[in-house]
């Protein structure tokens, strides 16, 4: 079985480039500095199914890429989360949150009206990502 990003989140984000082993998306809602992570795994729908070299692989990126996102945006708390109830396939949301925020301190998801990023956003958040200083991060285009 190939990797295939889920139809969904092809639809609703934009890819910002690879991880050793996560794709890294950008979420649609530019209220917030949100992103997911989806590791390039076929089939896979919960993190307990990774291997462990692969579970392994994703923690240290979850944190690394968390760390990142947060000293970029400057956030004062990090909401990571693995749902899965809309989409199956294995993705974990990386949403920095600032105190005062559209909807603090609730979550973001069914609260408030989202925001469509507009062209300049997704550039200026694209160019936010890939100035991280994250080891082994590929740029995609």
């Amino acid at each position: 079985m190939t990797f295939k990003l889920h139809p969904r989140l092809t639809r609703d984000c934009i890819v910002l480039g690879d991880l050793p082993l996560c794709t890294v998306l950008l979420a649609p809602d530019a209220r917030f500095a949100g992103f997911i992570l989806v590791p390039r795994r076929a089939g896979i729908r919960e993190a307990y199914e990774l291997s462990q070299m692969d579970q392994d692989v994703l923690t240290r990126e979850s944190a690394t890429f968390g760390r990142a996102i947060m000293q970029a945006f400057d956030g004062d708390k990090l909401n990571v989360g693995a749902l899965g109830n809309m989409v199956a396939q294995l993705h974990i949301h990386h949403i920095v949150r600032h105190e005062g925020d559209a909807v603090w301190p609730h979550a973001v998801w069914g609260n408030g009206t989202p925001k469509a990023y507009t062209a300049a956003d997704i550039e200026i958040m694209r160019a936010s990502v890939l100035g991280l200083k994250l080891p082994d991060f590929i740029e995609k285009h």
